[in-house]
């Protein structure tokens, strides 16, 4: 035990860090560099030697001097590792980084360890990382080495606040860097414009994913490699370094959904819940100890907060919707702002539809005879394929938003106006619905259904815009009909059609395919019928001039015009156009606007 001391004695005064050491050389150099690996090796089996010998003479000869110098020896080796601990952890603040240190809690093995094969093998490995890499995992295994040593000789609290005090100013300084603003309150929040806030959980989105995936899950697995003799060590390690701006990175959230509830801020909402929970998975792994557990609770706490002012946000716009004070026609029937708002809305809602299943669930709807059922035609509104929390919510948004435009179409004074900007409307909710991931959630029964809803519209916008131009012709199979009974019918026919023509030269249907499909059904309705009279008696009357105004091929042209919303491009009819004025319009030839 003499011989132990005395060897021990002469290594460790050669690195005494004390000011009344003589040693010079350990002041300019460091243990655990390159170049003195061997050394430090023998440095921590005399460190080992020491506390063996301490054993043997406290058991022995509990009076022995050389159990103070002994004593003294581990004293002046304690200080020489703190300074070495707190140097490589100062020299390498940048590393070691995450991935270096996911490599080597996979394969580490330290050089200090008597396991040469081991050893070997663990070299074997690392012909593939980069020298940055090599030098993290070698500073590493220096820390973990280093702390097993105070450790087990009983000076581990002087080691965890060294690494405490530096691995927290890091872990801060990373968090600051990526715009983490741990000074920012509620009230500073709740105070915002709402464009600054928005950037604000932009930069938080971008910085939770670094936060947690590179920075705390990295430091989680530092902590544990380098305190893997002291599980306690590492747990208290890691709490003390990252539970305060773990902390205020995860209550921001929370803040944000505290304030105001409005149709606007949704998508930002959903983008926050959305993050924390694809997150979740690594937070509750990473922040899986007792002493760490209040960052979990702050999580779901935020989650919690974020679902409820979804819900808050999703009961606002549906608000909005039925108080909607728009006062003005649309010109021509055509498509409400309501219509374009509240569909693109719903639309950036199906982007969201996993996140918002979760939160919808078990959230019933309003009470269903707030709106007249007659108008969507099933009285089971919710069942069939409109079966899910989403789907269900958002196809009763949509049906909210029908309602309010069955009222806005009684502000059109003609009646068949009315059904045009009812047709006109649920079309284009169709269309969006066709066209977007809506379809897979409403199913192909709310299509058709809502497809025989815009027939429906059209084919009573036809009887109430045309019936009178149809009242007009006779039975074409009528032989008994006098001249002037024909002359009759040809004069209220110009009347009727000149009078439908220039109320509807402004209306418009938006969607082609419906238009042409209106449009078809008025020409296979009309023009055949016009044709057999004009056919049969043209030349009956055709002597008394003035009387026929129209060929068939002028009627299939001017229908052809309208629902463009333009005008008509054949211009007003009136009293004084003439069968030869609108024959010779170009217009009105084969070649003007297609059918």
């Amino acid at each position: 035990m003499d011989d132990k001391i005395e060897i021990a004695q002469a290594l460790i005064s050669k690195w005494d860090v004390s000011p009344n050491s003589d040693s010079l050389y350990c002041n300019i150099t460091n243990l655990f560099a390159p170049d003195n690996r061997h050394e430090a090796k023998q440095y921590l089996n005399s460190i080992k030697d020491l506390q063996t010998a301490m054993q043997y003479y406290i058991s022995h000869e509990p009076t022995s001097e050389n159990l103070v110098l002994a004593q003294n020896l581990m004293q002046i080796a304690m200080k020489r590792l703190e300074r070495e601990f707190y140097i490589i952890l100062r020299s390498n603040r940048q590393h070691p980084d995450p991935e270096s240190v996911s490599r080597a809690s996979r394969s580490s093995v330290s050089e200090f360890d008597d396991d040469s094969e081991e050893e070997e093998e663990s070299r074997a490995g690392e012909d593939s990382i980069s020298e940055v890499e090599r030098l993290s995992m070698s500073a590493m295994e220096d820390l973990k080495t280093i702390s097993e040593c105070m450790i087990s000789a009983g000076y581990g609290k002087e080691c965890t606040k060294i690494y405490k005090s530096i691995r927290k100013s890091i872990v801060d300084e990373a968090l600051y860097h990526l715009n983490v603003d741990s000074r920012l309150s509620f009230a500073q929040i709740q105070k915002m414009a709402w464009e600054v806030l928005e950037v604000k959980i932009k930069t938080w989105l971008n910085a939770v994913k670094v936060a947690v995936k590179t920075l705390f899950h990295g430091e989680r697995i530092l902590c544990d490699l380098v305190f893997s003799s002291s599980p306690s060590m590492s747990e208290s390690c890691f709490a003390d370094i990252t539970t305060e701006g773990a902390l205020y990175l995860f209550v921001f959230p929370e803040n944000v959904a505290k304030c105001k509830k409005a149709p606007e801020r949704m998508f930002r909402t959903l983008d926050l819940y959305e993050a924390i929970a694809d997150l979740w998975p690594e937070i509750e792994s990473i922040f899986d100890l007792e002493s760490s557990s209040t960052v979990k609770q702050q999580a779901v706490s935020s989650l919690i907060k974020l679902g409820e002012a979804a819900r808050a946000i999703l009961t606002e716009f549906e608000s909005a919707i039925s108080k909607d004070h728009s006062k003005a026609a649309v010109p021509g029937g055509g498509i409400h702002p309501l219509t374009r708002y509240v569909m693109n809305y719903v639309i950036f809602l199906t982007d969201y539809s996993g996140i918002l299943a979760d939160i919808l669930a078990d959230w019933p709807l309003p009470v269903l005879s707030s709106l007249p059922e007659a108008y969507f035609g099933s009285p089971s509104f919710d069942e069939g394929t409109v079966s899910s929390a989403i789907s269900t919510r958002l196809a009763w948004l949509i049906l909210v938003m029908l309602c309010k435009l069955d009222g806005r179409a009684e502000m059109y004074k003609d009646a068949a106006l009315s059904y045009l900007f009812l047709a006109n409307n649920l079309q284009y909710v169709v269309n969006k619905v066709q066209k977007s991931n809506l379809k897979f959630l409403h199913g192909d029964e709310w299509i058709k259904k809502h497809e025989a809803k815009v027939r429906q519209y059209a084919s009573n916008y036809e009887r109430m815009g045309w019936s009178k131009v149809f009242a007009t012709l006779p039975d074409i199979n009528d032989n008994q009909i006098t001249a002037q009974q024909v002359t009759e019918c040809f004069i209220s026919f110009n009347s009727s059609f000149e009078e439908a023509y220039n109320k509807q030269a402004s209306w418009v249907v938006s969607d082609s395919k419906l238009r042409d499909q209106i449009k078809l059904s008025l020409a296979r309705k009309l023009v055949p019928a016009y044709r057999e009279l004009y056919e049969k008696h043209r030349q009956v009357v055709v002597r008394k001039g003035g009387i026929i105004r129209f060929t068939p091929d002028d009627l299939e042209n001017y229908l052809s015009d309208l629902l463009f919303g333009t005008g008509g491009s054949s211009g007003h009819l009136s009293s004084s156009s003439s069968l030869s004025s609108a024959s010779s319009s170009p217009s009105h030839s084969r070649g003007g606007r297609s059918r």
